[in-house]
């Protein structure tokens, strides 16, 4: 091996900007910031599997982003296996609930930029250059977002590259986790 093909030893990461609070949305209470003052929304559009709502929750929690749940839901908040796939902290995540697609998209303006997460997206995600303030759409899980939001919003949808052209999708709360972290990979948190 010669010195250039050393494994590198140096751990130098990129500065880090912005207090914890700021990058997280906890205080140094530990109160998470209200859905309004934070700057990624992730959004299921009538999610019909408990755990990957129940996982996603925990991974916007991790992420300092916000849930919202736009019903009609396949389960209830109250199911013990929602509570489960978000362990102990799904009191603290706080999921914003909304009586249906046409009331959230009336205030969707208010938190951020849309992004609408479907296989059928003419850009990638690695594409995208994610705004401070940022919403994260993604649809049911069988069939994904409504083709009216599809096509209403078709310049603002947004695929996750899969090598597989046999997969048609991947898991829910997998591509939540994927997006989520390269949001925060370019603001280098």
């Amino acid at each position: 091996m010669s010195e250039g093909d050393a494994p590198r030893t140096d751990r130098s990461w990129p500065e880090v900007s912005g207090s914890r609070e700021e990058r997280t949305g906890e205080s140094r209470s530990g109160e998470i910031v209200a859905a309004a003052e934070a700057d990624i929304h992730v959004v299921f559009v009538c999610p019909e599997i408990h755990g990957n709502t129940g996982n996603s929750g925990r991974t916007c929690l991790a992420t300092g982003a916000q849930l919202h749940l736009v019903e009609p839901l396949g389960f209830s908040l109250d199911d013990r296996r929602v509570r489960r796939a978000g362990l102990d902290y799904w009191e603290r995540v706080r999921p914003q609930v909304w009586p249906d697609w046409p009331a959230f998209e009336q205030e969707m303006p208010r938190y951020g930029e849309p992004f609408f997460f479907t296989s059928e997206a003419p850009r990638e995600l690695w594409d995208i250059e994610f705004p401070r303030r940022s919403v994260l759409v993604f649809g049911r899980e069988s069939v994904g977002l409504d083709p009216e939001v599809r096509e209403k919003y078709a310049d603002r949808r947004v695929r996750i590259p899969m090598l597989d052209p046999g997969i048609r999708s991947l898991n829910l709360s997998n591509a939540v986790a994927i997006v989520l972290y390269e949001v925060l990979r370019q603001r280098n948190v």
